[in-house]
C-alpha cells in the first residue's frame, strides 16, 4: 500500500476528484438543495455488533462472538465515517483501486456450489487471487484450489468490509459482491469522497449519524464512534430521506399516530382482507371530534377510512414504534424508533420500513443522548425502569443532539480498510447500479 501522502497534496487531488464527480452528484444536489426548518446538504458498515448473532449452516463452525473488529480488519480507533481522517483515507483508497484497475482488476468467480472451509474447487484459485488483490488475503500459500483457514479468514474480512454477515462462506450476496468489477468500486469511491467531504468542516463534538445504504447508526464523540447500532431503513419505494436535523425529544412507551400514507398503503388493504386487523394490533380510529369509532362501522371499500385518524396503543410487543421514539424536526414525518420486529436486524438486507429508521438496542442510544440531561443522571438501568413501567413519558433534551442522515456507499479507515455498501436507492450514478446491487 502506498505511503500516507501529505494532507495538502491529498486535498489538491480531492479538488480534481470533486470536479470529475460533479456530474454524478448534480441530480442529487438539485433534489435535496431546498430550504425549511431542516438543513439539507447537496447530494447525497454492518459491523460486528449485529452480525455476531447470525445463524450459520450446519457444515460451518459456530461464529465466534469474540472475533473482534480488529481481527476482521477494523481500525484500532473506531473513527466515525464522517471525520477528518476519512477523506485522506478515501483518497489513498482511490489510489489503490486506480492501480488495481490499471493492472486489469480482479478475476470473475463463476457461480456454483457454496465455497466454505474444506471445499476443494478450481474456482478457489480465482477467489484467492481476488482476495490477495484487495488485501483481504495476507498470506496466499498452500493448495490453491483448497478453501483453508486462511481463505476463510480472508472471506470474513471481505464480508465485514461489505456489510455482509461474516460467516466465511462464498455464496449469494458474497459472490455478487466479489464479482463487482474493480472499475465500479473505483467509481463508488470517487462519488462518495464528494459526499463525505460535504460534512468534514464544522462537525459538532457530539452527533448521531445514520448511513442509509449501510443501515447503520454511529453515536459519535470527538470523531470517534462510541456506540454503533444496526438499523432498518426505508424500502426503495419508501425511502428514508437524507437530512440534517437535531434530536430534541424522546418519547418513552409512545403512541403511534399512523401517517395518512400508511393508512392508504397498508391499513386499508389489510382491513379489506382481514376485518380484525386493527383490533389485533390495538389501532384505534378517531373522528374529527376525537371520538373513537368502531372499525366495523367503517366502510373499508370506500374513501370513508381516510376521514379518520388512527392511533396505536403503547406496547413493546405490538406498537410499531416499540418502547422509545426519538423526535427531530423534519418535513417528512420520520423519526428514529425501536421496533417489536427485532429479527429483521439480523439479515444482510435491512430496508423494510416506510421511511423511518428503526434502531437495534435503542435503549443504549437513549442513555447516551440523555447524558447530563438532569441532575439524577440517566443510566441504562433507569431507562429500562421507565420502559418497564409502561407509562408514557416525554423527555426533552436540554442540549439537542445533531443528527446526520446520509447516503454513503463507500468509505475508508486510516488503517487502509475500504468499505463498500450496495447502492440501495440507485444514487451512485449510471454504470454502478446494476453492479452494486
Amino acid at each position: 500500500m502506498a505511503g500516507i501522502r501529505p494532507m495538502g497534496e491529498l486535498m489538491d487531488r480531492l479538488k480534481s476528484v470533486v470536479t470529475a464527480s460533479a456530474m454524478c452528484c448534480a441530480l442529487a444536489a438539485s433534489a435535496y438543495a431546498q430550504s425549511s426548518q431542516v438543513e439539507y446538504y447537496p447530494s447525497d458498515p454492518l459491523r460486528v455488533d449485529s452480525i455476531m448473532t447470525a445463524g450459520v449452516r450446519e457444515w460451518q463452525p459456530k461464529f465466534d462472538g469474540n472475533f473482534s473488529r480488529r481481527e476482521l480488519g477494523g481500525p484500532e480507533i473506531d473513527y466515525a465515517t464522517l471525520s477528518g481522517v476519512t477523506i485522506p483515507s478515501v483518497m489513498q483508497a482511490i489510489d489503490r483501486y486506480a492501480a488495481i484497475v490499471s493492472n486489469g482488476g480482479w478475476p470473475v468467480i463463476p457461480d456454483g456450489p457454496t465455497l466454505h472451509i474444506g471445499s476443494r474447487d478450481q474456482r478457489i484459485i480465482a477467489l484467492r487471487r481476488h482476495l490477495a488483490i484487495t488485501g483481504d488475503l495476507q498470506k496466499d500459500e498452500g493448495d490453491r484450489s483448497r478453501f483453508d483457514a486462511l481463505v476463510e479468514h480472508a472471506v470474513r474480512r471481505f464480508q465485514f468490509r461489505h456489510g455482509l454477515i461474516p460467516d466465511g462462506a462464498v455464496r449469494g450476496e458474497t459472490l455478487a459482491a466479489l464479482n463487482v468489477p474493480a472499475i465500479d468500486r473505483l467509481r463508488q469511491l470517487r462519488t462518495n469522497v464528494v459526499r463525505i467531504n460535504t460534512f468534514i468542516s464544522g462537525l459538532p463534538e457530539k452527533y448521531v449519524m445514520v448511513n442509509i445504504p449501510a443501515a447503520e447508526i454511529e453515536a459519535v464523540e470527538s470523531e470517534v464512534v462510541v456506540q454503533r447500532h444496526t438499523a432498518i431503513v426505508g424500502k426503495p419505494d419508501r425511502q428514508t430521506p437524507v437530512l440534517l436535523s437535531k434530536v430534541h425529544e424522546l418519547n418513552f412507551n409512545p403512541f403511534w399516530h399512523v401517517p395518512k400514507s400508511i393508512v392508504e398503503r397498508d391499513i386499508i388493504p389489510e382491513m379489506q382482507k382481514d376485518p380484525g386487523y386493527l383490533e389485533r394490533y390495538v389501532i384505534r380510529a378517531y373522528n374529527v371530534k376525537g371520538e373513537e369509532v368502531a372499525p366495523q362501522a367503517i366502510d373499508w371499500n370506500s374513501d370513508e377510512p381516510l376521514k379518520y385518524e388512527y392511533r396505536q396503543d403503547p406496547g413493546e410487543d405490538i406498537n410499531s414504534l416499540g418502547v422509545v421514539k426519538l423526535n427531530f424536526s423534519n418535513p417528512y414525518a420520520v423519526f428514529l424508533h425501536d421496533t417489536p420486529k427485532k429479527d429483521l436486524f439480523e439479515g444482510n438486507f435491512r430496508a423494510f420500513s416506510s421511511g423511518c429508521v428503526r434502531v437495534k438496542n435503542i435503549e443504549d442510544l437513549v442513555t447516551w443522548l440523555l447524558q447530563g440531561n438532569d441532575d439524577e443522571g440517566w443510566t441504562r438501568a433507569k431507562a429500562d425502569q421507565v420502559i418497564a413501567s409502561k407509562e408514557r413519558l416525554d423527555v426533552k433534551l436540554k442540549n439537542p443532539v445533531p443528527l446526520y442522515v446520509v447516503y454513503v456507499t463507500a468509505w475508508a479507515s486510516p488503517n487502509g480498510t475500504v468499505h463498500f455498501r450496495n447502492d440501495l436507492y440507485d444514487r451512485d450514478g449510471p454504470g454502478l447500479t446494476a453492479a452494486a446491487n
